[in-house]
């Protein structure tokens, strides 16, 4: 049995399938790009299990336990995508503030490649990619937005880390991430 445990999201309405819960792929990611040997916990968001709720009281997502009993619990957020996922009105400037970060992403990445701190993958990478991962996907679905074509280093940077080994093992699969995010569209 592995040592390390990490309580992720399952799949809305599926249980025993892997979610789609960026946070949370962060983690796995980490411990697969380090080939730290590791446990996973499905825990359903909708019906949180009393187990669980002990060791993560707010009831969020990811939970890592490294064995020596220490739980930690990790949740933050990227705005500019929410924002612009959920806005109803198309002059609120939800977009441009997207695009702005996009932006600056793009132009970071020109001149510090090809991944975020240069020729290696690292943590800020493992953060960073599931939630490009989302934003590419729900985007693309609830509002038929694609990043732009003209952000050349976004989508080598895309291309290249979702075809990671680590990437491809951990990603949840696009319907995950719509089922995810379609409730909090729809709000």
């Amino acid at each position: 049995m592995a040592a390390v445990e990490v309580c992720v999201k399952a799949a809305t309405g599926k249980p025993d399938t892997l979610g789609d819960c960026p946070f949370s792929q962060r983690v796995l990611l980490t411990l697969e790009e380090k080939k730290v040997p590791y446990e996973v916990k499905l825990v359903d968001l909708d019906n949180k299990p009393e187990w669980f709720l002990k060791i993560s009281p707010e009831g969020k997502v990811p939970v890592f336990n490294g064995g020596d009993g220490k739980c930690i619990a990790d949740s933050d957020i990227f705005p500019a995508f929410i924002t612009f996922l959920k806005s109803k009105d198309a002059s609120d400037g939800s977009e441009k503030a997207l695009l702005d970060e996009l932006q600056a992403l793009d132009e970071h990445l020109k001149a510090h490649g090809p991944y975020i701190n240069g020729e290696n993958v690292s943590a800020a990478d493992l953060s960073m990619g599931p939630k490009l991962f989302h934003l590419q996907v729900a985007l693309e679905h609830f509002k038929g937005w694609k990043i732009p074509e003209n952000l050349t280093n976004v989508h080598a940077y895309t291309k290249a880390f979702f075809s990671r080994e680590s990437f491809v093992k951990t990603k949840p699969s696009e319907e995950h991430v719509i089922a995810g995010w379609a409730p909090k569209v729809n709000a």
